[in-house]
């Protein structure tokens, strides 16, 4: 598990039902590629995001598989279609086995 990494994500508060709104993830992790040697010349082990998906009271709206030549802090920006109130679910796998989550609520106006 990547000690460093944190999920940060800006999801309006409201939407009109049947509204499209612009959602931004972001988390900082270093995505190590495990060909870099540490001070001592072993490898770093591998550690990258690999998938990234984001769902909405359970529905899938973005499910990503990120390649190793993605760059650190990998950021995505998208439209989701709002049509009842709820939460967004974000979810980022980690090679290493960890998961990182985070959740934001929308209210339909």
């Amino acid at each position: 598990m990547a000690d460093d990494a944190k999920p940060r994500v800006k999801v309006p508060s409201s939407a009109k039902a049947g509204e499209s709104v612009t959602i931004k993830a972001l988390i900082s992790h270093k995505m190590e590629s495990g060909q870099r040697k540490d001070a001592e010349g072993k490898l770093i082990p591998r550690s990258i995001i690999n998938r990234f998906t984001c769902d909405l009271n359970g529905v899938n709206v973005v499910d990503v598989a990120i390649d190793p030549a993605v760059s650190t802090n990998p950021y995505f920006e998208f439209d989701a279609k709002v049509d009842a109130a709820g939460e967004f679910k974000f979810t980022w796998y980690d090679d290493d086995g960890s998961v990182y989550e985070d959740v934001k609520p929308i209210s339909v106006a």
